[in-house]
C-alpha cells in the first residue's frame, strides 16, 4: 500500500541514506521454543523506528515491539520482512 507513512515519496537524499543502511534480520529462540525475529542497523536520526515497526507489524500479521534502536517481530518473519524492506528501499542481509 504505496499510502503508508513508510511509503512516501523518497527524496534524492532519502534515497541515499536508506541505500546506505545495511539492515541485519536474524532470529532469536526465547522462553517456552518461542521465535522471535530482530531487525537492527536503522539509523535512528533518518528514520522513525517506531512507524517502521508499525508497518512491518502490519505487512507480516503478526504483534512485535521495539526496543532501542531494533525492532522484536513475534515468529520467524525473515523473509517477508526482507521483501517488505527491499521494497522500501534498504539494502538488507539476514543472518543465521
Amino acid at each position: 500500500m504505496k499510502d503508508d507513512k513508510i511509503f512516501r515519496d523518497l527524496t534524492p537524499l532519502d534515497e541515499i541514506a536508506r541505500e546506505s543502511q545495511v539492515i541485519t534480520i536474524e532470529t532469536d529462540k526465547r522462553r517456552y521454543g518461542k521465535w522471535v525475529t530482530i531487525v537492527s542497523g536503522f539509523d535512528p536520526h533518518s528514520e522513525d523506528i517506531k512507524e517502521l515497526a508499525k508497518t512491518l507489524k502490519k505487512k507480516t500479521a503478526t504483534g512485535g515491539t521495539v526496543k532501542g534502536e531494533k525492532i522484536e517481530l513475534q515468529g520467524d518473519q525473515r523473509d517477508r520482512v526482507k521483501r517488505v524492506l527491499e521494497d522500501m528501499g534498504f539494502k538488507v542481509e539476514i543472518s543465521e
